[in-house]
């Protein structure tokens, strides 16, 4: 089995960086998507799959159950399935919304600085997440204009 890859930090991924990323060729991934029902990236208005990181997560989940401990189709599916259930012991480590907005009852509090603390790091985050919100919005505004929609 191959070290786990890190996954690189973007708010959305398009199909040839997830295809990239895992090694995979792009028909092999929609026919994931076809497969497997917890895997369902959204579309932009130009129609592209537009990945985010639970979906990579998934992919990379579904791509070790296949590749390195060779479960079919179907077992995969079933495993998969499972894991998503089985809540915060879970081999897959999901972030929900929900979960993100009360840490300490989703187990993913940690001893970092109190509330209200905002280090260098904290700043630096902010600042890459605003950026990429902003080239969101900008990339939602192009296609609108390309579209003839406004």
């Amino acid at each position: 089995m191959e070290p786990a890859k890190v996954i690189p930090d973007k708010l959305f991924y398009k199909i040839g960086e997830v295809c990239d990323h895992i090694g995979v060729q792009p028909h092999v991934l929609r026919y994931w998507e076809s497969e497997f029902p917890m895997l369902a990236p959204q579309k932009n208005r130009a129609g592209q799959r537009v990945y985010r990181r639970k979906d990579l997560e998934i992919v990379m989940r579904i791509r070790e159950l296949l590749y390195d401990e060779k479960f079919t189709i179907a077992g995969a599916k079933r495993r998969l399935s499972d894991e998503l259930r089985s809540g915060p012991n879970a081999r897959l480590k999901v972030v929900t919304p929900e979960m993100a907005a009360d840490p300490e009852a989703a187990g993913l509090a940690n001893s970092g600085p109190p509330p209200g603390a905002v280090g260098g790091h904290a700043k630096r985050s902010i600042k890459r997440i605003r950026r990429e919100l902003e080239a969101v919005l900008t990339m939602l505004n192009t296609d609108g204009k390309s579209s003839g929609r406004r």
